[in-house]
């Protein structure tokens, strides 16, 4: 493993442990070279999953565009870092166990507002307001009263 600090290929493991989520593995390395210590993930690599846009091109999944939408939906709101990181480990986690290889944004946005919905309602709505278009002030205040009605 290179070391992010000198560029030393030679490093080594002092520690490895099971990270939070359970599906990886944490290593503490530190670098023969600078002394510097680091720390890397390992994990089970995956089929690639294809998602099939809305005008039917497919494209490799990105977690990063999963992770855009959800930061911009709780933007400003009391919701921390490990929570959403939390919640797009979950996203990911359920989008494989569909053992599908190909999947539709249609099932991707209905999974992010579940989840965005457990996690913070006005994050949910903000998210909702995007991901289904909405075309006016009445849609919005129709997805509001499914909330206010739970």
């Amino acid at each position: 493993m290179k070391c992010p600090y000198c560029g030393n290929t030679d490093t080594r493991v002092i520690d490895s442990r099971p990270a939070e989520d359970g599906n990886s593995i944490r290593r503490r390395r530190c670098c023969d070279e600078c002394g510097k210590r680091f720390t890397t993930y390992e994990k089970v690599e995956t089929i690639p999953l294809i998602v099939i846009k809305k005008d039917n091109t497919r494209q490799q999944y990105d977690r990063s565009k999963i992770e855009s939408g959800i930061l911009q939906a709780c933007h400003k709101l009391p919701i921390s870092t490990n929570d959403i990181q939390k919640m797009i480990d979950e996203i990911e986690t359920e989008l494989f166990n569909l053992e599908d290889k190909e999947v539709p944004t249609s099932v991707i946005g209905e999974i992010v507002m579940k989840k965005l919905k457990e996690l913070h309602e006005v994050a949910y709505v903000r998210f909702a307001s995007i991901y289904r278009e909405f075309k006016d002030v009445n849609t919005f205040m129709d997805e509001i009263k499914k909330i206010l009605e739970k």
